[in-house]
């Protein structure tokens, strides 16, 4: 079924059925209350704090030791859908990128996907607080990822302090 077909029969139902609809789909299924809380009380700051934690899950779970970037990347997705700023947005990509820093400084050489997906996060978040003309205000912890990353392998100093550079010299 596609967008087509959800329209129509959407369109077919009255304004009741709809909301009654809508009330089972947010009791139901956690990423549609959550969808629907933020766009009631877009609380940017609440919301950036609790993926956060998400985005950190992924580098230091709870329970286990293991690495799962998909979690953290999962969460990134999600609050991208929730429509934030791009400050937001950004924000949480280099708070990714800080937490790669902090696990690979942690627990040694890791390999090279892990440094080039936290490269490319690292450009995309100064890409996103660029155009929100806010790059300034994180310059500071943007040179703190790069001067933490000095000891690492895979030329990921490198690379970091190059992407670094394109967006502060």
């Amino acid at each position: 079924m596609g967008i087509k077909e959800i329209k129509k029969e959407l369109l077919s139902k009255d304004k009741e059925e709809l909301v009654k609809q809508i009330l089972e789909l947010y009791k139901k299924y956690s990423p549609v209350k959550e969808y629907f809380d933020f766009y009631l009380n877009p609380n940017e700051g609440e919301l950036y704090e609790k993926y956060k934690e998400k985005v950190r899950e992924g580098f230091y779970p709870k329970k286990g030791y293991q690495l799962k970037l998909s979690i953290s990347r999962q969460a990134i997705s999600d609050f991208r859908k929730l429509e934030v700023s791009k400050e937001r947005l950004g924000e949480l990509l280099l708070y990714f990128v800080e937490c790669g820093v902090e696990y690979t400084n942690d627990f040694g050489d890791i390999d090279e996907q892990f440094y080039l997906s936290i490269e490319n996060a690292f450009g995309d978040s100064l890409k996103l607080l660029e155009g929100d003309d806010v790059l300034e205000k994180y310059k500071e912890r943007a040179e703190k990822v790069v001067d933490d990353s000095e000891r690492t392998g895979w030329g990921f100093y490198d690379s970091l302090l190059e992407i670094y550079d394109n967006f502060y010299l």
